[in-house]
């Protein structure tokens, strides 16, 4: 009897922990968009760009930022200094996002399309949540083959940092759309189900997947519905 009351006790500690987890992490990602949104009117403002050079080279400038920046969250998660770099990281990110916003402010319907893009990231990203905390179906399997697209799609971006072939980055965003929806999914469940502890952590993935999502959803409005002036 003993035992049963003991299981039902840490069953029960389990679950209040893993929701807590959750709950910080919506909060904290919620937190995180408001630097993401000063960076990039401060890059529109100003007309940041860190691409403008040479394509490649400023590309893997931005891997090298963003990695350390990651580096020191991940190493720092357990601490206040794990939350000022994450929201450190998530004002450099607005300041990168600047950069398709300025193109997008260019076309005449470019502010609506922003607004469209943002919704439909909104959107997906709320659908797939509430899939990934209530589904019995476990999505952990996703894992190894979602982790193997992005290392195809990165290779993609650097190539085509050098060939600029149009069809090829069109190709790159509409991947990114279903391999980080998938990766919401995935990072959701991993928390609720307690395969993600740490909510720094854990806010830094569903950022990445947001964002991503955001950008790419953008990348392909602009390219089949954007009207230039």
């Amino acid at each position: 009897m003993q035992e049963q009351i003991r299981v039902i006790t840490a069953g029960r500690e389990g679950a209040l922990g893993q929701n807590r987890v959750l709950r910080n992490t919506y909060w904290l990602l919620a937190l995180s968009l408001v630097p993401t949104v000063i960076g990039a009117m401060l890059g529109v403002q100003f007309r940041f760009s860190l691409l403008a050079g040479s394509p490649f080279v400023g590309l893997l400038l931005f891997l090298g930022v963003a990695w350390g920046f990651m580096w020191g969250i991940e190493r720092n998660k357990d601490s206040g200094i794990g939350v000022a770099l994450l929201l450190g990281f998530t004002l450099f990110m607005g300041l990168m996002l600047s950069g398709i916003l300025q193109v997008a402010l260019g076309f005449r319907n470019g502010a609506s399309l922003i607004a469209v893009a943002g919704g439909g990231t909104a959107t997906i990203f709320f659908v797939l949540a509430g899939v990934a905390t209530t589904a019995k179906r476990d999505f952990s399997t996703m894992g190894k083959f979602l982790f193997v697209g992005v290392m195809v799609l990165l290779l993609a971006m650097l190539a085509n940092a050098f060939l600029q072939i149009a069809a090829l980055a069109l190709t790159i965003s509409a991947l990114a759309v279903v391999i980080f929806s998938a990766y919401i999914l995935f990072d959701i469940q991993r928390i609720v189900r307690g395969g993600e502890t740490n909510y720094v952590s854990a806010t830094l993935a569903v950022y990445l997947d947001i964002y991503n999502v955001f950008v790419s959803l953008l990348h392909l409005l602009l390219a089949f519905t954007g009207e230039r002036d």
